[in-house]
């Protein structure tokens, strides 16, 4: 099982793993772990990630790029028609009322959600962790919300404010009406980011200098840091509401923070460090690597939540960052009623029960219960409508438990609802046991923030790992009072049964399952259309490679074996190609440039052959005579009879003598008619030939003149002589044959005599 963590930024993306070493931040196929959050639409394809970047003023107009502000903002959002203006690219307002995209896609119009464009960098950065793990990305963790945070503060607006500055300096200086003009515009925020890092690092006054920049005038400027901060000082306000924040939220005060880390790009700022510090009266820790420290604790998290992995004991525990409230009508009171379920920052997972009191079907509508904290005008969430409610069988309302649920995504839903029914029996009637579902909901039934003990204790390690928060609680305005109970009349003997309710979800601002299934589906043909795009442009680089390739080494390392006139046809090939490529071959299917690459190296490997050959076959032949030579030694040591080779038998050696000379009369005579073969023509002898005649000889050869000589015994006398003597040297302390003999007390201790080992057993 894989475990991936992703850091989703504004601008750009990182991905990390995890592994038995520990959490690695992976490259992209650009060896850059830094993927910009970038995507291009094109006739034929798209690009996505760095090769969208660099089309970002080439195609301004069908290059997205910060479009994850745009989530869940309808297209009448303020916000939304705020930002119109600093776009490249056009956004449409979609039939659900949200932000789209719109860009030509394949020769035609097309309208995405901000979803479909996440989507899409998505699976680029899934392809990327795929293609370092070698196996399939399935879950992974993607880190999206803080606890305080300023939803528009961030380095792009300190980009913003240099942008503005040099559209007016420019505008008076050079008469330019800059924002008129996207692409000029995207010229000038690339040169005011660069420009912003480099003041990061100095204080001194730096150039910015755009040649060409509109109707061909070259514009030129400067900035330096102080008057840089002068120009921020409204956004460098904004840095301590935040931290405020966060501190009451905690309860804490500045003087129990131990340590203050930052992360992120802007924290590199050094006015923005000057802020935090201040603020905590401390300085701070830069341990963490700013831009991939995200990312490695999304891995981290993903490690602890996968069974796959053992992890340190390590927890932590989400929150819900916004206080959820549930709204209904109330037929007791004759109008609406609600309740904070959720309160901020409580606990997630979690699941409570609530219990209403109805005789019909009922709707819930759940919503965010302090919209000035949202980062977002409309505070509504969903609506549930709790079906096939029916009252008693004495017309008095029916009991209902609703369960209600933050997942561990940090998603609300109302995932369950059930009816009790109540039935009377005559005292002297044996009561029905009562369902078993009905007893573990009366069980949860408990004060609202109180723990169950026994359902705590019967959590598994595996379900602690990511429900080890979720308890069952009975929701109420106090410990004794129900939400609309009547009064409670005297309570007689009843046996109950559960039913469980249909729940029909009305969600706002989400993609219905039938909608999404199509949303995939669409995402799957466009990465199929990629793919073959990808395959159609290797094709067609392979084939413009080659063109290359050959040109120059016809008149390089191939000059000597192609002849002049089979040169000079191959050459005017391959001219033709290459204006062939540019012309007609500019846009073909892969299967022609497949077809015109064969065609081409038709006429090319017959050259590549014979210069391959050339450069192996001289070794390959050194290789052989060097076998024949010594085997030609010991047949000459044989026949002399030298003691090293007497052992051998005759009539092998002549099977030894007779293939080494009939594979010497062979490579004489193959090098014989080599040196007078012209190297323009295909050789008299191949390097695969001379390898099988080595093999060969060797095969016949080696296994006879490396036979061993068989080991001579002592003469029998010695070895009597040997036996006789004894023991040499102390050796040996057992009695020898006559002591046996004379029946001697000596004894030799058995194996069950000796004493073992301790060994401590478990």
């Amino acid at each position: 099982m894989s475990v991936v963590g992703i850091d989703l930024g504004f601008q750009s993306c990182y991905v990390a793993v995890a592994r038995a070493g520990g959490i690695e931040t992976i490259a992209n196929e650009y060896s850059d772990r830094c993927t910009p959050a970038c995507i291009s639409f094109g006739p034929k394809n798209r690009s996505i990630g760095a090769a969208a970047k660099s089309q970002v003023i080439s195609n301004a107009k069908n290059t997205v790029q910060g479009f994850k502000r745009f989530h869940g903002r309808a297209f009448s959002d303020p916000f939304v028609e705020a930002e119109k203006s600093n776009l490249a690219y056009d956004i449409v307002q979609l039939p659900t009322g949200l932000t789209g995209i719109k860009v030509k896609y394949m020769e035609e119009e097309r309208n995405f959600t901000t979803e479909q464009v996440t989507a899409m960098l998505l699976s680029k950065l899934k392809e990327t962790a795929e293609s370092v793990l070698k196996k399939p990305v399935v879950d992974c963790v993607v880190s999206v919300l803080a606890i305080a945070f300023d939803t528009t503060l961030g380095g792009r607006k300190f980009d913003e404010v240099l942008v503005n500055h040099f559209c007016e300096e420019f505008g008076k200086k050079y008469k330019l009406d800059i924002k008129s003009k996207i692409r000029a515009l995207l010229r000038l925020s690339q040169e005011c980011e660069k420009l912003k890092k480099l003041m990061s690092a100095n204080a001194s006054d730096l150039p910015l200098s755009i040649e060409c920049f509109m109707n061909d005038v070259d514009v030129s400027g400067t900035m330096n840091r102080g008057k840089f901060l002068e120009m921020c000082d409204d956004l460098l306000a904004r840095v301590e509401p935040p931290l405020r924040s966060v501190l009451e939220q905690a309860k804490l005060k500045k003087e129990d923070i131990y340590a203050v880390e930052i992360v992120g790009g802007a924290t590199r700022i050094p006015a923005v460090k000057e802020k935090i510090s201040k603020f905590f009266g401390k300085e701070l820790s830069t341990t963490l690597n700013a831009d991939e420290a995200v990312t490695r604790g999304c891995a981290l998290q993903c490690a602890i939540l996968s069974p796959a992995f053992k992890v340190r004991e390590f927890s932590i525990t989400d929150v819900v960052p916004y206080p959820i409230s549930l709204r209904w009508n109330s037929p007791a009171e004759e109008g609406s009623s609600d309740c904070e379920v959720f309160t901020k920052n409580h606990a997630a997972p979690f699941s409570k029960v609530l219990t209403f009191y109805r005789k019909e079907p009922f709707t819930l509508e759940a919503y965010y219960s302090s919209p000035q904290d949202l980062p977002y005008p409309d505070p509504a969430i969903a609506q549930f409508l709790v079906q096939k409610v029916t009252p008693q069988s004495d017309g008095s309302s029916s009991k209902v438990k609703v369960k209600v649920r933050v997942n561990v995504h940090g998603i609300f839903s109302v995932s369950s609802a059930s009816l009790v029914e109540v039935l009377k029996f005559e005292e002297n009637e044996e009561p029905m046991e009562t369902d078993q579902n009905a007893k573990e909901e009366e069980k949860m039934q408990v004060d609202q923030e109180e723990p169950h003990a026994e359902e705590q204790q019967q959590h598994t390690p595996a379900e602690n790992k990511a429900e080890s928060e979720e308890m069952e609680t009975s929701q109420a305005g106090s410990k004794d009072k129900k939400m609309d109970q009547p009064p409670q009349a005297k309570k007689a003997k009843v046996k109950t049964s559960t039913v469980d309710l249909p729940i029909e979800n009305q969600l706002l601002w989400q993609i219905d399952r039938e909608m999404l299934n199509l949303y995939i589906e669409n995402e799957g043909k466009m990465i199929m259309q990629d793919k073959l795009e990808k395959e159609r442009n290797d094709a067609k680089n392979a084939v413009e490679e080659y063109v290359y390739e050959m040109r120059d080494k016809l008149s390089g390392e191939y000059e000597k074996f192609v002849s002049e006139a089979d040169r000079n046809s191959f050459t005017l090939k391959l001219e033709d190609t290459e204006n062939w490529l540019y012309e007609d071959g500019e846009d073909q299917p892969k299967q022609v440039y497949v077809d015109k690459l064969a065609e081409l190296k038709n006429l090319g490997h017959p050259i590549k052959m014979r210069f391959q050959e050339s450069e192996e076959r001289p070794k390959l032949f050194e290789e052989l005579g060097k076998q024949i030579q010594q085997y030609m030694k010991v047949i000459s040591s044989f026949k002399n009879k030298e003691d090293q080779y007497d052992h051998l038998d005759a009539a092998d050696m002549m099977k030894v003598e007779k293939s080494t000379n009939e594979a010497m009369e062979w490579m004489n005579n193959k090098l014989n008619l080599q040196n007078k073969q012209s190297l323009t023509v295909d050789p008299v002898v191949k390097a695969r030939e001379i390898e099988a005649k080595t093999k060969e000889l060797m095969s016949v050869c080696s296994p006879i003149i490396s036979k061993p000589k068989p080991k001579v015994e002592p003469p029998k006398e010695e070895q009597k002589n040997a036996e006789q003597n004894g023991p040499v040297d102390g050796q040996g302390d057992s009695p020898g044959p006559q002591a046996a003999e004379q029946g001697t007390d000596t004894a030799v201790p058995s194996d069950s005599d000796k004493k073992l080992p301790e060994m401590d057993i478990d």
